[in-house]
């Protein structure tokens, strides 16, 4: 086709995509260049802009790596990734959900680990965790036999993956569910922390007057044969950004109880202060057992890198 003006790229590239076989490919991308065509002539887009526009997405990539997942950070910030996570679970948006965000700090192969066993594997300050945890199927019965993966921050901020200091899978654990649905482990009471910003994720948030700050909280990923894999997070009910969570991911079922103890039967002899404890149960839903494609396989070397935090504009 002769494009004779604006209006008929458009109507040029969808008769293109109209050839792909694949009807949900063409569905999806007769879609994106209908919306992203229409806000180019929306906001008038000047050539510029475009240049500014296309070196982002080239930074993601190249700020991408095996330690790193730019281009999650970007979604998870723009909030598609918790709007896509509440549009596919909960009866595609309809109900309340304990799906949530995968992140971009997942790693496979975590460590086998028993039931009622530690995931700090390297010395980690701060209080003990103590989590018991039950997976429940939408009619209330227990879901035995589950491979639940569990990682999170350390209190200073850090996934292992980050930080050179904390041993190899320090915070991660892989369990099974017992009889009644249930695991349990020790842990560190995580924190909130900052994600990254010496990247394009940064610069996006500095330019809207943002802060970069996570509400603290837990990582499950559960899989069963008959289940939709559950990818889930508990938030620290007392976090001060909660209201904030710079990834858009807080909703009101995933706010966990964690209780401070302050003396009383301590649930291990090497305590010392106060601990806390967290009881939550989970329900997943019926569905294909899919894992999805880890953001990152490997661990950063060298210094430990500076944490960096923004402040929110009023």
């Amino acid at each position: 086709m002769i494009i004779e003006s604006e209006k008929d790229v458009t109507t040029a590239v969808l008769a293109e995509i109209a050839r792909a076989p694949d009807p949900r490919f063409r569905e999806i991308m007769s879609a994106l260049v209908r919306h992203l065509h229409g806000f180019a002539r929306e906001v008038r887009l000047t050539e510029a802009e475009f240049q500014t526009a296309i070196g982002y997405v080239v930074a993601l990539g190249r700020r991408t790596s095996e330690t790193h997942n730019e281009a999650v950070l970007m979604a998870g910030s723009l909030g598609l990734s918790s709007l896509i996570c509440l549009l596919n679970n909960g009866n595609n948006g309809q109900t309340e959900t304990f799906a949530n965000l995968l992140g971009p700090f997942w790693r496979e192969d975590s460590p086998p680990t028993p039931n009622g066993a530690s995931i700090v594997r390297s010395p980690t300050p701060g209080p003990a965790l103590f989590v018991t945890a039950w997976f429940r199927d939408a009619r209330g019965k227990p879901i035995a036999g589950a491979e639940v993966d569990v990682w999170h921050s350390s209190p200073e901020g850090y996934y292992e993956n980050q930080d050179p200091l904390q041993a190899d899978m320090n915070l991660r654990g892989k369990f099974t569910t017992d009889a009644e649905g249930m695991i349990a482990f020790r842990s560190i009471l995580p924190a909130g922390y900052p994600i990254p910003v010496d990247g394009p994720v940064g610069e996006l948030l500095r330019a809207q007057g943002r802060h970069n700050m996570r509400p603290a909280h837990l990582h499950f990923l559960a899989r069963k044969e008959g289940f939709k894999t559950l990818i889930s997070q508990v938030y620290v009910n007392d976090d001060e950004n909660l209201d904030s969570d710079v990834q858009f991911g807080v909703t009101r079922a995933l706010i966990g109880n964690y209780v401070r103890h302050e003396d009383g039967p301590a649930p291990a002899p090497d305590l010392q202060g106060p601990w806390y404890s967290l009881d939550y149960t989970f329900v997943m839903e019926d569905g294909d057992s899919r894992l999805p494609k880890a953001p990152i396989s490997g661990k950063a070397r060298g210094a430990r890198p500076q944490l960096a935090r923004l402040t929110r504009s009023q």
